[in-house]
This record gives C-alpha cells, sequence and structure tokens, in this order.
C-alpha cells in the first residue's frame, strides 16, 4: 500500500513527497460524477453502496492521488436519532423530523441505520492500494443543521442545557457511527466541524473544543480535524492533540506551522478558489507551498476546502504532477 499519508499523520514521513488528497475530490467537477447525477438523487447516491463506492473510486482512478475519502455526508448521523435528511436539488440539506424536544430523540445502532455506509466501504477497500478516508461532523456543526444556526445563539441565552442534551445526543451517535467505519476498514477519520470555527472564542471552548476532544480522545485511528477558520483556533485546536489539522487558506501554512506542535501533522492549504485559473497558475503556488514546507515530515498536501464546481480537471491534474515531482527532500 502507498502509505504517504500514514507516514504524514505519524510525523515520520522523511525523505518523501508529501502525500496529496483533496476534500471534495469526488465530486461535481469530474464528469463521471455529473452523469452519475443525471440519473440520481444525492439520497440515492448516498444510500446505494454500489454507487456511493463508484463515486469514491472516480479520482483514485482519474489522478492518482493518496487518499481515498468515503462519499456520504456528515447529515446521515442523524438517522441514527430517528431523523430523516433531505438534499433538494441546488439547495443546502435540511433535516425532517426535528421537533426541538431533545429528549424524544432516542439513539438507534449504528449497525441497522448506517449499514449502507458500512457495505461502501467493504466495497471500496479491496479496490484501494492507498488509504481510505472515513468521516463525520462535529457535533456543533450537526446541531447547527438540527437548529438552524441563526438560532443557536437564542439557545445558548435560552437553552443551555437542552442544547448540551443535544449536542451529547450528537456525540454518542456520532462516535458510534466512527466505531462503525473503523471496523469496516478505514484507516484514518476526519472531523469536519465546519460552521465551529466561526463562533466567538467565549462560546468555541464550549460548544466546540470540549466535545472534538472527547472525540480524539476516543478515536482508535489517526484524526483529522477541519473547520472553517481553522487558522483563528490554531492553538486551540493543537491543545486537544488531534493526529492533525487541516487549515483553511487565511494565512500562510508555514506559520501556522509554527503555532502547531511538530508532533502534529498540519494538512492544507491551497485557496480552492486558485484551481480556477490557468494551469501555470496552479502550478506556481502549489510550488510556493511546497517549498515554504520543505522536508517537514507531517506535512499532507490539501485545500483550504473542498474543491469548486467549477474547477477545470486539467487544473486538479496539474496541482497532483506538481506535488509527485517534488524535489521535497
Amino acid at each position: 500500500m502507498n502509505d504517504l499519508l500514514l507516514k504524514a499523520l505519524a510525523c515520520e514521513n522523511h525523505g518523501n513527497r508529501p502525500p496529496v488528497w483533496l476534500m471534495r475530490q469526488a465530486g461535481r467537477y469530474m464528469p463521471e460524477y455529473r452523469e452519475l447525477r443525471k440519473r440520481h438523487s444525492l439520497h440515492h447516491l448516498f444510500h446505494t453502496p454500489e454507487l456511493a463506492a463508484e463515486i469514491t473510486l472516480q479520482p483514485i482512478r482519474r489522478f492518482d492521488v493518496d487518499a481515498a475519502i468515503v462519499f456520504s455526508d456528515i447529515l446521515v448521523v442523524v438517522e441514527m436519532l430517528g431523523l430523516t435528511v433531505q438534499f433538494p436539488e441546488g439547495k443546502s440539506p435540511y433535516i425532517q423530523g426535528f421537533t426541538e424536544d431533545v429528549d424524544q430523540l432516542l439513539l438507534r445502532p449504528a449497525r441497522d441505520v448506517l449499514s449502507y455506509v458500512r457495505a461502501t466501504i467493504e466495497l471500496v477497500r479491496p479496490q484501494l492500494s492507498v488509504p481510505l478516508i472515513g468521516f463525520c461532523g462535529g457535533p456543533y456543526t450537526v446541531a447547527s443543521y438540527l437548529i438552524g444556526r441563526e438560532n443557536i445563539t437564542q439557545w445558548v441565552e435560552n437553552h443551555p442545557q437542552k442544547l448540551h442534551r443535544l449536542l451529547e445526543k450528537i456525540l454518542e451517535a456520532t462516535l458510534e457511527y466512527l466505531h462503525l467505519q473503523i471496523e469496516a476498514g478505514v484507516h484514518v477519520v476526519q472531523i469536519f466541524d465546519s460552521w465551529a470555527g466561526l463562533l466567538p472564542a467565549e462560546l468555541f471552548s464550549e460548544l466546540s473544543l470540549r466535545y472534538l476532544e472527547r472525540m480524539v480522545q476516543t478515536i482508535s485511528v489517526p484524526s483529522i480535524l477541519f473547520m472553517r477558520g481553522s487558522c483563528d483556533y490554531a492553538k486551540e485546536l493543537a491543545q486537544i492533540r488531534p493526529t492533525a489539522i487541516s487549515f483553511d487558506s487565511q494565512k500562510e501554512m508555514a506559520l501556522l506551522r509554527r503555532e502547531i506542535p511538530k508532533g502534529i501533522a498540519v494538512q492544507g492549504n491551497l485557496a480552492p478558489e486558485s484551481l480556477l485559473g490557468s494551469k501555470d497558475s496552479v502550478k506556481e503556488s502549489t510550488r510556493a507551498l511546497l517549498s515554504s514546507m520543505q522536508k517537514d515530515p507531517g506535512f499532507i498536501v490539501n485545500l483550504g476546502h473542498g474543491v469548486l464546481p467549477a474547477t477545470p480537471e486539467e487544473n486538479v491534474e496539474a496541482l497532483i504532477e506538481v506535488v509527485k515531482q517534488s524535489p521535497f527532500c
């Protein structure tokens, strides 16, 4: 197996180029994916293991990246709480069945409710020669979709105990879901607490960090933390000792590395928008990032967020080509 990612996560990738994979590397910018979307809804793709496995493998075949990530969505975990998530065309996902009566949310076993995710992983694993990344949402971010981001402040002020009961229930479901993924064969887990980085400092620790810390301490495989605004909370995220922190594009990676202990890997952080320009500009920005992180044994090349739908495939190819030809050592 190509184990560059696992070596970098252990901060032991000495003398090799850094691994490269991209958030949302399977998706709307790929013609193969768009063909499937013409025939199937997102809900159907997520819930059909054969199709989810095919989409997971598409970027591996096309670009030869150093890791695959399971094709799914962070919100499927709410099915364990008896809720339904909808993915309307051209709109944000939304959750049906949540009445704000937190105590009525009863946890159902992941092995029963999310067996289709396990089946996807089991279909993909034998076809891979690179590590497979599983993932989940952070409790705060999942709660934001349940309550609505605009209502979180109201809950903090008026229903703080109820909010934390909700976060605890999401945490319990998510840990069981991660265990299912790990048992099925993922090598790494990335936690997307996407909205937590936008919290003010006085709420970040209370509503996000304390729950992320419990997740990191429980997970039995390497963990990567990602959120919008991760650059602003680099030191706080480092304090809970994840295996790696995936940074957005707001600060230079070399500057962020100085804030992170050497035993924690760093991932990122090319701006997704930079892939919308010319191939030459993509190569230039990729070389600049590699140069700034020269010889770092715990560095993983990625974007500061997911691949944008309008990204030309040839630009993704150019980025990966530069990394693979890098005289990084």
